[in-house]
């Protein structure tokens, strides 16, 4: 039995013209009621909020639009510096991580110490709570005194953040190379390539590809994160909240600082979601109904 190669210009089938008119019509369903669902649960919330006896209270203490004008600038000057420390932060833990992923996968007797140096920093940094971090990196390396000028509290911050979610993504990037098939690896070996070179142009790539998702979310968390840098004294957006707050007692400062962090967070994770809704069409086409 002989099979005719699928010609692409063909026009498709009525039946499946009929599959695409159905897939658009519950599309268009869905979106209609999602929208609804959700218009109908934020009126029932504001109607509740709205009733309860101490609302005007909580309004005056933490939505007064005079205390989120007059707080704008000093809030807005600290989220700044969030955005500087997160951008530095970032790049360190992309290179430390990466370094640290690679040392645990590694194979040879000869690498052996270096594995357990990197095991055992990931399993201590990954069970330290991240305040603890700052507290003994703010705090211990200054008491230490090993230059005789003062170092930059953000600076301790970034580092803080660095050495923390380094053993976090090390391990998503440890877990996306053990993934790619030894196959990949030894075709890459067996055409002349060396060892540096198969991780850098065959290996990694489709590690990070596999975990870009996992990654992401990890991105999204240390967004929200760099804002603890504000308990080593670092006047961020948190701590100016704090400065303002402390003048009159009023709450909305630090609402404001919360609404930038996550405006900050949306797109990312709006990223995140498409992306990895992406990566599930393209591996499970044709399975999700």
């Amino acid at each position: 039995m002989r099979f005719r190669p699928f010609d692409e210009t063909r026009p498709p089938s009525s039946i499946e013209l009929g599959r695409r008119v159905f897939r658009r019509r519950q599309g268009i369903r869905s979106v209609i009621l999602s929208l609804a669902s959700t218009l109908v649960f934020a009126v029932v919330v504001w109607l509740t909020l709205v009733n309860t006896p101490g609302w005007a209270a909580v309004q005056q203490t933490f939505f007064d639009p005079a205390h989120l004008v007059s707080a704008w600038p000093r809030v807005f000057a600290g989220f700044v510096l969030n955005l500087q420390i997160l951008f530095f932060a970032v790049i360190g833990v992309a290179i430390f991580a990466s370094l640290l992923a690679i040392v645990r996968t590694l194979r040879g007797a000869i690498f052996f110490p270096l594995r357990v140096i990197a095991t055992a920093y990931t399993d201590l940094f990954r069970g330290l709570p991240l305040i603890i971090v700052l507290y003994l990196i703010g705090f211990g390396i200054p008491g230490l005194r090993l230059t005789e000028n003062r170092i930059p509290p953000e600076v301790l911050g970034t580092v803080a953040l660095v050495l923390t979610y380094s053993a976090y993504v090390s391990e998503v990037l440890r877990a996306g190379i053990e993934a790619v098939h030894p196959s990949h690896r030894l075709a890459a070996r067996s055409l002349g390539l060396t060892h540096a070179q198969t991780l850098r142009i065959v290996i990694l790539p489709q590690a990070v590809r596999k975990v870009t998702p996992a990654l992401m979310n990890d991105f999204v968390s240390m967004q929200k994160d760099v804002g603890l840098v504000s308990v080593l004294g670092v006047v961020d957006a948190v701590r100016a909240a704090q400065i303002e707050t402390a003048s009159d007692f009023n709450f909305t400062p630090y609402v404001l600082s919360g609404l930038l962090f996550v405006l900050l967070a949306l797109p990312m994770i709006r990223l995140t979601d498409w992306y990895s809704a992406r990566l599930r069409g393209r591996e499970q086409i044709g399975s999700i109904v």
